[in-house]
């Protein structure tokens, strides 16, 4: 959990079921793709770094946030570009889309 606040919000837990829902579909793309195996790991490690209380890991948790936004528009961007057009990569897009304004809203309550 959050060292700062132990409470987890609702906006929270959508952060936690989209993150995990995404991993798990890259999981599921091409098996057994590295490339889209690394991408959900690296969902995974973000989403432990932004949540976990993990003792000695200097992490700033708006830094993660930050970084997990990045991440997600640049695999957003990278299947622009790879022009994959699978029905679940549709569904994945949606999920990665509302994963980022969540992020950007938890950021701006989090400030406030």
């Amino acid at each position: 959990m959050n060292t700062k606040n132990t409470k987890l919000t609702i906006l929270d837990y959508a952060i936690i079921a989209l993150t995990i829902t995404t991993a798990v579909i890259h999981f599921t793309l091409v098996f057994p793709s590295a490339l889209f195996i690394l991408n959900g790991l690296g969902y995974l490690a973000q989403l432990a770094a932004l949540y976990l209380a993990i003792p000695g890991l200097p992490f700033d948790r708006d830094k993660v946030r930050w970084a997990l936004i990045g991440y997600t528009a640049f695999t957003v961007v990278s299947w622009v570009a790879m022009g994959s057009r699978i029905p679940i990569a549709y569904v994945d897009k949606v999920i990665e889309i509302a994963l980022i304004a969540l992020l950007i809203l938890k950021g701006r309550t989090t400030a406030a």
